[in-house]
C-alpha cells in the first residue's frame, strides 16, 4: 500500500505562521467525512468481502481466463485498490497532521491492520501472473486492446519473478508488514515529539531546523548545537530503528535471492542499475567543479575561514530577511505556472481553492513536505510547512508540481497511474525551474540577481550533491549491516565519511554533527529513494535545455510526458525530446547547468 512519504528536502519553517496571510488547511471530505463517517465503515466492508470474493473467483484460475475475462479480473483488482489506497489516504493524512495525537494513531494502525487482514487473500494474484506463460499473455494482448493497455503493469509484476518466493512465505511477509510498519511509526512519533531548546526557547524539529537559515549566525550555531545535542540523547532509539529495518531488509534480500541492497528499488523504479551508477558516478565525479566550488565562494561571501555545518544554508550577506506572504507565494507560483502554459495554472488552481494544500506549521505536524496522490477518482494533496522564506515559495513549487503530474497521470487508472521515483520528481523540480525563472526574469538588480543565482544552486546541491551523498551513506549502512549490529558510533562514522567528499574543503564539522543523519525520514521509509531526487534535478536541467533551445511544441510533449504516468518507461518518454538517461553523457548535460549558475557567480566576484 502506497503511503505518503516525508521528503527529505531541508527544512526552512519555523515556529510560528505570524503575518503570512491566511494558510490554507487540508479539507479530507474528499476521502471521507470522518472516521465514523457511513461511507468508510461501508467501504471497509465492501472491502473484506470483495477480496475474499475475488479470491474465490480467480485464485488457481488465472490460466484458464480469456482475454475478457482477465481485462474484468485487471479491472475488479484496480477498484479494491482504489478502496484501500482511499481507506489508508485518509487514515495516513490525518495522522500526518498531528503525528503525536495517539487516537490518530491508533486509527491508522488499525484501519492499516484491517486492510492488510482483508487484502491477505489476493497474495496470490501476483504469484499466479508470474507463472503465466509469455505465450498466454502476449495472446491475450493480441486479443483485447483494452488488456494489451497494461502490459506495463504484467511486465513490472513479472520483473519480480527471480525474486520470488512460495505462496506460503509471500503470505506470511503479506501479514508481516504491519509489524514492519511500526518501526516507521515509532521514527514518526519519536521526530515529532522532539523539543530543542534555543537561545532559552523550545521549538519543534521545523522550528529549529529553521534557524539554520537565519541571518544571525549565533541563532543559527545554537540551533545546529541544539540539533546535535537531543539527537544525542535519543540517538540509540534512532539506531535501533536503523539496525532493525536494515536487518529485515537484509533478510528478505536473501531469501529472495536478490544481488544487492538496491535491486528492489531499481526494479520499482523501473530503472536500470548501470543507469543509477551512471548518475552517481558523474555525480561523485563533479563535487570539486559544484559544491566545492560553490561553498569556496560562499566562505568568502560569509568572510569565514571555514564554514560550519550551520552555514550551509545561510543566506548571503546582502540578502533581505524579508518574509514572503502566502498570497505572494502563490501569486508567484501560479505567474510562474501560467507563463509556461494556462493549463498549467489551471490544474494548480484548485489546489489552493479547494482544502488540497495544509501549509502551516502546528505542533505535532509531520516535518518537510509532500504531495500524496491518494487515489485516481480524488485528487493529491499537498503537505508544507510554509514560514515565508525563499526556499518555501521553490517547496510550494515542487510540490505543486508532483500534485499537476498526478492530477494529470490519474487519467491512467489506479493500476497505470503510479509515476516510478526517477521519473515521479519530473514536474515538481521543473515547476521549481519555472518559479526560478521567473523570478531572476523579475530581478531588480544585479545584487538580487545573485541572491537568486546563489539561492537556485543551493537548491540543486541539496538535490544532486546532498542526495547522493545520502544515497551512497545508505549503500555503505546496508552493506556494514551485513556483518552485524551497528552501533550509534558505526553509523556516525559511515555519516562522516560522505560528509566531507561532498561538501568539500571549506567545510569544518563541529562535535554532534556525526548524528545528523538521524532525523532524515527516507532512510527509514523508503531505502534508497534518494537518488530519485538527484535523476530527477538532472532530467529536468536537460529538459529544460531543450525547451529553452526549441519551446515550439515542447509544451504538448511535456504534458503528453506526464499524462503517461507509469505506462512507459524512461526512454520511451524522453524519446520524443531527443534525450536518452542511459547515454553516459545524459547526466553531463544536468550537472553543466549547475557548473554554468557557479561560472556567472564568480564571474560577478571579477572586478
Amino acid at each position: 500500500m502506497y503511503f505518503p512519504n516525508i521528503a527529505p528536502r531541508d527544512a526552512n519553517t519555523s515556529h510560528g505562521n505570524k503575518n503570512l496571510g491566511d494558510l490554507p488547511e487540508w479539507d479530507l471530505s474528499d476521502l471521507y467525512e470522518g472516521e465514523d463517517a457511513p461511507q468508510l465503515i461501508s467501504d471497509l466492508q465492501w472491502l473484506e468481502g470483495e477480496c475474499a470474493q475475488f479470491a474465490q473467483d480467480y485464485q488457481n484460475k488465472l490460466a484458464t481466463l480469456n482475454a475478457d475475462e482477465l481485462l474484468s479480473c485487471i479491472h475488479r483488482n484496480e477498484k479494491i485498490s482504489a478502496i484501500a489506497g482511499r481507506i489508508m489516504s485518509f487514515a495516513g493524512l490525518r495522522y500526518y497532521q498531528m503525528t503525536t495525537d495517539s487516537n490518530r494513531a491508533k486509527f491508522m494502525s488499525d484501519a492499516q491492520e484491517k486492510i492488510t487482514n482483508f487484502t491477505t487473500p489476493l497474495v496470490f494474484f501476483t504469484l499466479e501472473i508470474n507463472r503465466l506463460e509469455d505465450g498466454y499473455l502476449d495472446t491475450r494482448f493480441a486479443q483485447n486492446k483494452e488488456l494489451a493497455r497494461y502490459k506495463p503493469v504484467f511486465d513490472k509484476i513479472r520483473a519480480m519473478k527471480p525474486y520470488q518466493l512460495s505462496d506460503e512465505l509471500e503470505n506470511f511477509l503479506h501479514d508481516l508488514g504491519v509489524v514492519g510498519d511500526a518501526w516507521e511509526k515509532l521514527f514518526d512519533e519519536t521526530i515529532a515529539g522532539l523539543s530543542f531548546d534555543v537561545a532559552g526557547e523550545t521549538h519543534n524539529i521545523e522550528g529549529t531546523l529553521n534557524f539554520l537559515t537565519d541571518q544571525n549566525r549565533d541563532n543559527r550555531q545554537a540551533a545546529a548545537h541544539a540539533l546535535a545535542d537531543v539527537f544525542q540523547d535519543n540517538i540509540k532509539t534512532f539506531a535501533r530503528v536503523h539496525n532493525t529495518q536494515a536487518k529485515e531488509k537484509e533478510i528478505l534480500d536473501r531469501w529472495r535471492g536478490m544481488p544487492s541492497p538496491q535491486t528492489g528499488r531499481h526494479l520499482s523504479n523501473h530503472v536500470e542499475p548501470e543507469v543509477v551508477e551512471a548518475l552517481r558516478n558523474a555525480v561523485v565525479s563533479a563535487y570539486p567543479q559544484l559544491s566545492h566550488r560553490y561553498y569556496e565562494l560562499k566562505r568568502k561571501w560569509l568572510g569565514l575561514d571555514k564554514m560550519q555545518v550551520w552555514d550551509r544554508n545561510a543566506p548571503l550577506p546582502l540578502e533581505s530577511d524579508r518574509l514572503v506572504d502566502w498570497p505572494e507565494a502563490r501569486d508567484t507560483v501560479m505567474s510562474a505556472y501560467a507563463s509556461f502554459d494556462p493549463r498549467l495554472a489551471d490544474l494548480a488552481e484548485p489546489f489552493f481553492t479547494k482544502g488540497w494544500i495544509d501549509a502551516p506549521v502546528k505542533p505535532g505536524k509531520a516535518p518537510g513536505a509532500f504531495a500524496h496522490p491518494t487515489v485516481t477518482d480524488v485528487h493529491p494533496y499537498v503537505m508544507l510547512n510554509y514560514l515565508g522564506k525563499p526556499r518555501d515559495v521553490m517547496t510550494l513549487a515542487h510540490e505543486l508540481g508532483h500534485g499537476v503530474h498526478q492530477v494529470l497521470a490519474a487519467k491512467q487508472g489506479e493500476m497505470l497511474s503510479s509515476t516510478p521515483l526517477t521519473l515521479a520528481e519530473t514536474a515538481s523540480v521543473f515547476g521549481e525551474m519555472l518559479t526560478f525563472k521567473k523570478m531572476l526574469e523579475n530581478a531588480k538588480d544585479q545584487n538580487e540577481r545573485k541572491v537568486l543565482l546563489a539561492g537556485k544552486v543551493e537548491d540543486m546541491i541539496n538535490t544532486v550533491i546532498r542526495q547522493i551523498a545520502f544515497y551512497d551513506f545508505e549503500c555503505k549502512l546496508h552493506e556494514a549491516r551485513k556483518a552485524g549490529e551497528l552501533t550509534p558510533d558505526d553509523i556516525n562514522a559511515l555519516w562522516m565519511s560522505v560528509q566531507g567528499e561532498s561538501l568539500g574543503p571549506a567545510f569544518e564539522f563541529m562535535d554532534g554533527y556525526e548524528t545528523f543523519w538521524a532525523y532524515i525520514p527516507h532512510f527509514v521509509h523508503s531505502p534508497f529513494y534518494v537518488y530519485a531526487y538527484a535523476f530527477g534535478d538532472g532530467l529536468v536541467n536537460a529538459l529544460y535545455a531543450v525547451y529553452e533551445a526549441a519551446p515550439d511544441g515542447f509544451q504538448e510533449k511535456y504534458f503528453d510526458m506526464l499524462k503517461a504516468g507509469g505506462s512507459q518507461h524512461h526512454k520511451d518518454l524522453l524519446a520524443p525530446f531527443g534525450l536518452d538517461a542511459s547515454d553516459p553523457t545524459f547526466w553531463q548535460q544536468g550537472l553543466s547547468m549547475i557548473s554554468s549558475m557557479i561560472d556567472e557567480l564568480e564571474a560577478m566576484e571579477t572586478p
